[in-house]
This record gives C-alpha cells, structure tokens and sequence, in this order.
C-alpha cells in the first residue's frame, strides 16, 4: 500500500503486514535529513508507551516545510516533540538532529499550549532575549524585536508586561511565537499552540503563522487535535496510533503553498479534511477492535486459571 497523494521528494511507504497491521516505511533519498527517529522506544515502568516508532524528515530547500502529527491523546505525539528538542530521551533508539545525535544539535524552539512568556518582562523584552542570550547587541537586538513583533500583529503593545490581565490570550501567544521564531531556527515545534483560544482567533493564529512560515521557510512540526487546522497549515500529515504508540500512517496534503482565508471554503479542501478524518476514524476503530481482543484473551485466561485451581 503506498502513501495518499503525491509523495514529493519524500519516500514514503505505508505497509502492512499479513494481520492488517500498518508500519510506515522511510528511505533517504538524496536530500539532506533534519530530524530522525530510529526504532524508538519508551517504557514508563514495565507500561511500553511508545514502541518501534520511526520519522524520516528530509530538507526541501527554499521552501521549509510544515509537518503535523495527528493521533489519539496518549499516543505519544508530544513525547516526540520532546524527544526532537532535547526534553526526553527514549529508553531505546536513535534521536537524530541534521543527522547528529541530540546531544550536538542546536537548540530548537518550542511552542506549548500553555502560555510560556515571562510575565516579568514587557513583549519587547520577551521577544528581545533569544538574541540577547546569544550574545547580540541590545541594539541590534531591539530592532529585530520590533520587525519581529510587526510580523506577528503586536505592533504598538511593546511595552506592555506580557500578562494575561493585560494582554489576551491570542496576544499571549504571539509573543511566544515571536519569541520562538525571532533567531530564525531551521527547525521550530508547536504542541497545540491554539488549543486554549477561540474560534475566531485560532483562525487569526493560523493565518499569521502560515505567513511567517512562507517567509522563514523553516521546517515546522506542529500536534494538534483539530484536523481542518492539520489540513490548513500542513505539506504532510503523519498518523500516530496508540498503546503503544508509533506512526502507523501518512497523508501528502496536495494544496497551494500559500493558503489564503477562502481556501477553507474550497471543495478541494473539504475532500482532503474528510480523507483525513476518515484515515484517523480507521485508526481509532482498529484500536478499539484490539482492545476488544486483549480485553477477553484476558478474560479467558482468567476463566481458565479459575477453573484449573476450582479442580484441585
């Protein structure tokens, strides 16, 4: 079985063995790796969470690209943004940065959910210290603050204290945004970055961050739950199941580089979302069918072990 849509300079395969169940298969192509994980493993314990879980992300230069993880909650998604920043090491495998172990890369921002400014600081000086802690001039440093904070709309809200009584939480967040992309990181992570804002202003969010990534033309790897969002703002999706946890599927999202407002109203749009959705309902009822039948091998071996000692 091969992977939907156009697989672009990517070789990507989705396999599946005799009993239906389906890996995904990566081969380096010519194009330099940014990110790769090899055969990870995670145990909390004796409870194996993630497991043979494999990513292949190779540069396409001059454009970036944008990839997002899409899966059941507990499948490991943010455990492997924070395998690729640094945050965690698996129990087992290979965690590869531009084809270097973890230890040597670069640090690699991240964006959470949960606003992460400081609160001490005013937006300016939020966006400021990344370069500050590089060593970049104050000056310097002010200057691309300011054309950083223009691009993310906060022009105007500079000095003020990055608070949640004083800024909302949209605003909150495009500080953080701004803070995470103001060095230019080749590589940037969001773990639901708009989970926690409204409707409205997670479309706003959505918009901006598309356009700033068109222009930095980094590679992006977002998790998110909301699949129109995932369809809006990705080049390709990658599917996690569950228990344990690894990539099982991948979806090449064959829409415009650039994704203007009216693209979401578009039928090319609503058939890919529903390609997408359906890919993930798949996932999830095949999940449910094994659960099913660990839960009464569990039972009859129960029944059994009851039995056998009833008869002694």
């Amino acid at each position: 079985m091969t992977a939907h849509g156009n697989n672009g300079d990517n070789s990507i395969h989705v396999i599946a063995d005799p009993q239906g169940n389906q890996n995904v298969e990566f081969v380096n192509t010519e194009l330099p790796d940014v990110i790769e994980l090899k055969g990870v493993r995670q145990k909390y314990g004796e409870k194996l969470v993630i497991d043979d879980c494999n990513l292949l992300i190779e540069d396409h230069p001059n454009t970036g690209q944008f990839i997002t993880i899409l899966g059941a909650s507990g499948c490991g998604k943010t455990t492997i943004l924070n395998y690729i920043a640094g945050l965690q090491k698996p129990t087992s495998g290979e965690v590869l940065i531009n084809s270097r172990p973890i230890e040597l890369a670069d640090p690699i921002s991240m964006v959470f959910q949960k606003y992460s400014s400081f609160p001490w600081l005013s937006v300016l000086g939020n966006v400021m210290l990344p370069l500050i802690l590089k060593g970049v001039s104050k000056k310097e440093a002010r200057e691309k603050a300011h054309e950083m904070i223009d691009k993310v709309g906060l022009d105007g809200h500079e000095q003020k204290f990055a608070q949640d009584h004083i800024l909302s939480g949209g605003q909150l967040q495009r500080v953080a945004i701004a803070r995470s992309l103001i060095s230019n990181p080749r590589i940037i992570l969001m773990d639901e970055p708009f989970g926690a804002l409204d409707t409205n202003t997670r479309f706003d969010m959505q918009i901006m961050l598309s356009e700033i990534w068109l222009m930095l033309k980094s590679t992006i790897i977002l998790v998110t739950h909301d699949i129109s969002e995932a369809v809006f703002l990705s080049d390709d999706i990658f599917f996690m199941s569950a228990n344990p946890g690894k990539i099982v599927d991948y979806y090449k999202v064959d829409l415009p580089l650039e994704r203007p407002r009216e693209l979401k109203h578009s039928a090319e749009f609503f058939r890919i979302r529903n390609e997408v959705e359906d890919t993930l309902y798949a996932i999830r009822q095949k999940q449910r069918e094994e659960e099913r039948r660990q839960k009464e091998a569990a039972r009859a071996a129960k029944k059994t072990a009851a039995e056998s000692v009833g008869k002694k």
